[in-house]
């Protein structure tokens, strides 16, 4: 099992909240509400390219809309690979902290 970065573990994150309206700009948009940093369209979708690649990610196209110039929306949705991998990293990471004694991060 891979140990997603954290941009992988935000965007997988920011799918599984945003349920059935997960696609690009609502993914963008919802890491920047959480994280309070701009965020480019590159730095989400080349994450959700990547975990859809690895199977995290499951994509589907949505209907075309007039407002979007006739182009659909690409909507995605976590799959239980993407469940396992969050599971694991967030495992991953919890382990690493708590062998942190205070905030001062000083070697032991």
């Amino acid at each position: 099992m891979r140990i997603l970065s954290k941009a992988e573990e935000l965007v997988l994150l920011a799918v599984w909240h945003l349920k059935d309206m997960a696609y690009g700009v609502a993914v963008r948009r919802y890491i920047m509400e959480m994280t309070g940093e701009k965020w480019s369209i590159g730095a989400i979708y080349v994450p959700l390219d990547r975990l859809t690649k690895w199977n995290y990610l499951q994509a589907s196209q949505g209907e075309p809309s007039a407002e979007r110039g006739g182009r659909s929306k690409r909507y995605y949705r976590v799959t239980a690979a993407g469940r396992e991998a969050l599971e694991f990293t967030r495992a991953v990471q919890d382990q690493m902290w708590s062998r942190v004694k205070d905030l001062e991060l000083k070697p032991d």
